[in-house]
């Protein structure tokens, strides 16, 4: 830009210089030169003061991280204390109850014709014969004394499981204890025979 404006000065220095009074005292080329080049700096200075500086962005500001939301746990709860729960006493079972009675043989359901033998070679002094609960809900004890040596006896006995006990004597003072224990089942129909031996007691048809 200085190049351009440059000559323009030196050609209107030349024309003042040709058109102005003789008498009056010229300026030396130096001179000339130098005031032109002054107000050439001065143009370029008053140029460069128009053009618009750039103003300078504001800094963008950079958001700061976020804080992750901290967790709590939630109270405990407080959970009742266990209570232990008072049992029952167990209840002792009645004299009614333990099936030691005499046994209600009309309540006890079908019956079988069963035959007392006494094989013992003594006296059976006494013979018990006791029904386990059964189908029926009965059970209970029979029972006989004094059945001599080789005696027999028929008796109907109520279907289930019974436990037999005799006490046996003997002539020569002796004594001995028999037990067994035998099943009437519901099919069975035919006469069974209890044999009472000195120390067993066994069911054959």
């Amino acid at each position: 830009m200085l190049k351009r404006i440059l000559p323009i000065l030196l050609a209107l220095s030349v024309l003042l210089t040709a058109c102005g009074a003789q008498g009056t005292p010229t300026m030396a080329p130096a001179d000339v030169e130098g005031t032109a080049v002054s107000s050439a700096w001065t143009m370029v200075a008053a140029t460069q003061m128009a053009i618009p500086t750039a103003t300078a962005l504001p800094p963008t500001e950079t958001p700061a991280p976020t804080p992750l939301p901290t967790f709590t746990p939630p109270p405990l709860l407080d959970l009742p204390t266990a209570t232990l729960f008072n049992l029952p006493t167990p209840t002792t079972v009645s004299a009614a109850d333990d099936c030691n009675h005499p046994l209600n043989v009309g309540e006890a359901g079908e019956t079988n014709r069963m035959r007392v033998e006494n094989a013992s070679g003594g006296t059976i002094a006494w013979l018990s014969l006791n029904l386990s609960k059964n189908a029926f809900g009965q059970c209970g004890a029979l029972s006989w004394s004094n059945i001599g040596n080789g005696g027999k006896f028929i008796v109907d006995l109520p279907k289930g499981i019974w436990w037999a006990y005799a006490g046996i004597t003997f002539k020569n003072g002796s004594s001995s204890n028999a037990s067994g224990s035998f099943e009437i089942r519901p099919g069975d129909e035919d006469l069974l025979r209890i044999i009472v031996g000195k120390e067993v007691i066994n069911v054959h048809p």
